[in-house]
């Protein structure tokens, strides 16, 4: 029978008798924190907004609500939206960071192994607001699990200056492409033409690139995944395009992200711009900053209109928004807790009210709303939930469908065109790239 030191008896009896004690002794004693001060944190990482008001928000009253509520840490983080791809990818390579990351579009399909299944909040989330919108479901859910919980869409609408086109004898916005083209061609003569970007960047260049090519009847793949690119459709919308692009474009576009179309709405050397309604609403937080030429408060000389339909119809790609829960997370639990506080009514409606019209709710509920009758300025974006068209049409916004996205293939088909490039070649080069993802 092995004996017992008298020492090793006092130093267990000295540990036990501090532990009953309680307080920093009984800390000291064991050299372990207790589990009830193990404060469980979660890190959101989210994209800077563009409605400040909304981050604002967010950090200064509904972080600080849900800690107090869930008996949880948020740490929330925002970063620019372009910056969401490479920290998603740099997470799931190195086993750490936030454990719940923004999604844009279908980063839920390209990243659907590294994530964990949300579809039981999904479910009764849309269960209770009158269901998921098509394009919400296709973008989040593969069919067998949700990869992202559904957030918002952000709609993509043209912002024009009213007084502008009253000058050039125009009095609703252009619904046609033809039409587009002449009227941006007048306004470019009078040094005020439209804006666009054909960057890589994340909302306004596909949010317009591909809605441009499905309404001149171009698909990026058909519904059994072969590549039909090549047709004489997509030949004919380029070829469109570099007219366009020189008669009545801004050819700086070529370099804009998906701010600099706002600064330059806001400067007024455009006079339209596919935006989401952030310039709108800044002139509004801001009505004494933003003036017209003639000293009048901007905003009462903005509308709102959507992009022109083409020989195959009218689209709109609208920057669906997710929230990703990562595998490599070690607070899953917590981060589920906190999502279901999330998209509580009460709770997303601060996020929501916060957003003006800017954000689009993901379930039917909310396109009712009392909030769209508010401003009819901001009307025309509450239905973009519920048209918008999703990427790899006519197949499904896969992770394939992604990764063209994510490439900036279709934009780059039309960026290349415009500096030079024949119709033709420039669509051959995208089939090209097309057939490398789809293989």
């Amino acid at each position: 029978m092995a004996k017992t030191k008298r020492r090793s008896v006092l130093k267990l009896a000295g540990g036990a008798a501090a532990a009953s004690m309680g307080g920093m002794a009984a800390i000291l004693a064991t050299g372990r924190m207790p589990a009830f001060a193990q404060q469980r944190t979660v890190h959101w990482l989210k994209w800077v907004d563009f409605v400040p008001a909304t981050d604002t928000l967010l950090k200064k009253q509904m972080m600080p609500e849900a800690e107090k509520a869930l008996g949880i840490k948020i740490n929330l983080e925002t970063v620019n939206g372009n910056d969401l791809q490479p920290r998603i990818t740099a997470g799931i390579q190195s086993g750490s960071g936030a454990d719940l990351i923004m999604s844009f579009n279908s980063y839920t399909h390209l990243y659907a192994n590294s994530v964990v299944d949300v579809s039981a909040l999904a479910e009764e989330v849309g269960k209770r607001e009158g269901g998921l919108f098509p394009y919400a479901r296709a973008i989040c859910s593969n069919g067998k699990i949700f990869m992202g919980m559904p957030w918002a869409v952000i709609g993509g609408m043209i912002a024009y200056r009213k007084s502008w086109f009253d000058e050039i004898g125009v009095a609703k916005f252009p619904d046609t492409w033809d039409s587009y083209r002449e009227v941006a061609k007048k306004l470019k003569a009078k040094g005020r033409p439209f804006g666009q970007t054909l960057g890589h960047t994340f909302g306004d260049a596909p949010g317009f690139s591909y809605p441009y090519l499905w309404s001149w009847g171009g698909k990026e793949i058909d519904a059994s995944g072969k590549v039909v690119l090549n047709s004489k459709e997509t030949v004919e919308s380029v070829k469109f395009m570099t007219g366009l692009w020189k008669d009545g474009m801004d050819e700086g576009g070529l370099a804009w992200d998906d701010t600099n179309n706002n600064r330059a709405f806001l400067s007024q050397t455009i006079s339209a711009t596919l935006n989401g309604a952030s310039i709108y609403i800044e002139t509004l937080r801001k009505p004494d900053q933003y003036k017209t030429e003639k000293g009048l408060p901007m905003n009462k000389d903005i509308l709102h209109a959507p992009l022109p339909k083409g020989p195959a119809g009218q689209f709109g790609f609208h920057l669906l928004q997710s929230n990703m829960l990562m595998k490599y997370s070690k607070n899953q639990d917590a981060a589920k807790e906190f999502l279901k506080w999330l998209h509580t009514e009460a709770n997303y409606r601060k996020f929501f009210e916060s957003q003006k019209g800017f954000a689009t709710p993901c379930t039917a509920k909310w396109e009712s709303d009392k909030l769209w009758d508010a401003d009819p300025v901001m009307t025309p974006y509450k239905v973009a939930a519920r048209l918008g068209q999703a990427i790899g049409n006519a197949g499904p916004p896969d992770a394939k469908a992604q990764e063209v996205l994510s490439k900036y293939i279709i934009t780059d088909m039309y960026a290349k065109a415009v500096q030079g490039m024949p119709a033709a070649d420039a669509v051959k080069w995208a089939e090209a790239e097309l057939k490398k993802v789809y293989v």
